[in-house]
């Protein structure tokens, strides 16, 4: 059960990073906002199951992986969208 709600809450932190990329450059969206928001939710949805899985297999411990899982999928997300404008230009 938990994975379903992790699954859930980094589709709705892609849903967030999507949105945010709009304002954020300035509106300058090269594949449209539909693709901004999947972009956004597809590295959420990746790197936050990454975080889940990978973490702790590394050895180290569950509050990290916590913390991993908040703030790593948002940073990603706008770092994909942020590539993806640098590549479009």
């Amino acid at each position: 059960m938990q994975i379903v709600i992790l699954i859930l809450a980094m589709f709705v932190v892609g849903l967030i990073a999507g949105w945010l990329a709009g304002p954020l450059w300035r509106h300058k969206r090269p594949i449209g906002v539909q693709g901004d928001y999947t972009a956004a939710v597809i590295t959420a949805v990746a790197v936050g199951l990454m975080d889940w899985y990978v973490i702790p297999a590394m050895g180290f411990s569950e509050s990290l992986r916590n913390l991993g899982v908040a703030m790593e999928p948002f940073l990603g997300a706008l770092l994909v969208l942020w590539i993806i404008r640098l590549a479009k230009k």
